[in-house]
This record gives structure tokens, sequence and C-alpha cells, in this order.
């Protein structure tokens, strides 16, 4: 674990643990001190989905103590870093990279035979006309697919093309219902990352293939949304539509994008998710992968290969891949 905490702004908030102790929701400073927030308030029991239940008031309170400094601080690098919240609800965004969705056509070579080029200047023109008529795809993921940002991830047995897909996250940090474009960025707390593995040849429903994409299957394997490590307040992210996405596989650089690649930006997808259920506190976000993914490269995960994840300000998550010994 590095002892150095490298986020943008003065604190970043998650969930650690001491050695076998119960995690609790962790206030973390840049020169790498991690302070307990529920001793600190003096209230057992706190979550960081309470903090973000009543983020006006949790935000001010914490960066007293931040630029306060007292009470009883550890060491980041004596902590075990958790996922930085259990979420309610997930809220995932499909086809939201340009460069992405152009490269997965061509790699899943369709069954009509046609040649990669034609395949990749029709769904050019479709992701044109997307844009033009302002309509996000999104679906569901699970919170138990959720574990932490330095976890193992196992490879389920079952599934044959395991891929990554790093993505920005946005944290919802009040209720937001039927909010437009305009005030959806005013109901997220902070940022962070997630990888969003999928199992490929599940993707799409060959048995059905008029249903289109099985989600489910493809995306919620337990640990298949390593998220974190921190939430980072949203004022010290800045522009959301202008953050780097970097992932490396085993030290190479597969994933390298900005969110200006992004069709619908963040405000937009918190708009058009809203529009149909409430958002609630801790619900995340996820705003979608730029290119580069396993897919693009012909390279899939197998056992023993270790993912970098950054974002621009949000800290890096690292997880390394471990395959299922199938039961006897």
């Amino acid at each position: 674990m590095a002892t150095l905490a490298q986020f943008s702004g003065p604190l970043a908030v998650g969930t650690v643990s001491v050695a076998d102790g119960a995690p609790f929701p962790a206030l973390v400073v840049p020169e790498g001190r991690v302070l307990d927030i529920a001793q600190a308030f003096g209230e057992p029991g706190l979550t960081v989905r309470d903090l973000l239940e009543d983020w006006e008031r949790s935000l001010p309170r914490l960066e007293a103590l931040a630029q306060d400094g007292a009470g009883e601080w550890v060491a980041l690098a004596d902590v075990r870093v958790h996922a930085p919240l259990e979420p309610r609800q997930i809220f995932q965004s499909g086809a939201n990279y340009r460069k992405h969705v152009v490269d997965l056509a061509v790699a899943h070579e369709p069954a009509d035979g046609r040649p990669a080029e034609q395949v990749r200047e029709q769904t050019a023109a479709m992701m044109d006309r997307r844009a033009t008529e302002d309509q996000p795809y999104m679906f569901i993921g699970l919170p138990s697919a959720v574990t932490g940002p330095y976890d193992d991830v196992v490879l389920p047995a079952w599934c044959e093309k395991p891929d990554w897909e790093l993505e920005l996250v946005a944290v919802i940090g009040k209720p937001a219902h039927r909010v437009p474009v305009e005030e959806a960025l005013s109901h997220i707390a902070g940022y962070t990352i997630a990888n969003d593995l999928t199992a490929r040849e599940l993707v799409f429903r060959r048995d059905m293939p008029e249903i289109g994409a099985d989600w489910l299957r493809a995306k919620n394997a337990p640990g298949f949304t390593p998220l974190g490590p921190w939430i980072i307040p949203a004022a010290s992210v800045g522009d959301p539509g202008s953050l780097q996405v970097t992932l490396e596989l085993n030290g190479d650089t597969m994933q390298d994008e900005s969110t200006k690649d992004m069709i619908f930006d963040v405000a937009r997808l918190v708009s058009y998710a809203s529009q149909t259920t409430p958002l609630l506190p801790g619900d995340l976000v996820l705003t979608g992968s730029p290119a580069g993914n396993g897919m693009h490269w012909g390279r899939l995960l197998r056992d023993g290969d270790v993912m970098q994840g950054t974002v621009t300000g949000l800290g890096t998550q690292r997880t390394r891949c471990v395959a299922e010994v199938p039961a006897p």
C-alpha cells in the first residue's frame, strides 16, 4: 500500500479497516493519514452512505477535521482499503465512448460477414445519430458485484472471455428524480473509479438474438466491479468531462483516453437515469468505458494478470486476477 494518497484536493472519503477490525468510514488526507470519521463525530455505526445522506452538512465537517488535524490518525500504509461504500443502486452506461463502441463492433465480427471497414463506418454513423437523438443507453448493475480496489478478482471457471472496462463513476449525494440536465451535477457528491468487468461471450444471447444483450450474466459475477479507492468531493475534481482514464495490464497501457470522448456527459447521464428512477444518496452512475479493452487488443484476462486503473485526481486501484478452481 502506498504511504501517500494520490488524489486531488484536501481530502477523500472511503472505507478501511485496521488489522482484523471492523471496517469504518475514513477521512483520508494527501499526506497518507487516515481518521475514523465515526469516532471523530461520536457516531458509532456511521457509514459512508450515512455521510452521503446528509452530504451538505457532512462535507463542511469533514473539511474542518482535515484542516484541524486533531484526533487519532493512522498511517494509510497500516490499513486495508475496502470499496468506499455499499451502494443501493448501480446505474451503468453502455456504448458511451465513440471509439470504444466502434472498436467493439469490429472485434465482435458480425455474423453477416460484413468487412471490418464497413462495420466501422456504419457503427460510427450510428454513434453520431445517437448523439443527435440524445438518448443514452443505461442498465442496472448489482451491488453484490462490488469489491475493493485492491482485492483479487476471481475469474469464474465458466467465464471464457473476461475483459476489463475502466470507468469514471459519479456518486450521488442528494436525491434526484426527474432533474433537468442543468441541475444534475448539483446532485453529485463526488467521483470514484470502477472497473466494470465483462464476460464477453455472454453479452449477446446466441439462443435468442432478438432479445439483445444479457447484462445480468455478462457483468454481475461476484467481484466483477472493483470500486474505489476513494470518493473525491466533486469540487476537487473540477470538470468531469476532461479527465484521463488509464488502465495498465501487467505494466502495459491498454486504455488511455479522455472523458471528452463520451457521447453523453455526466450531467446528461444522471438526468437521464433520474427520469425513470429516483436516484438516492450513495447510488453509483457508471459513465461508460473508453477504447482499449481486451476485445480490441485480442488479449483477454487470465490467471495472474494485474490491472492498475487510474482516473485523473481520483487515485489508483490495483487488482490481481485469480482463476477459480472448479469444484470436483
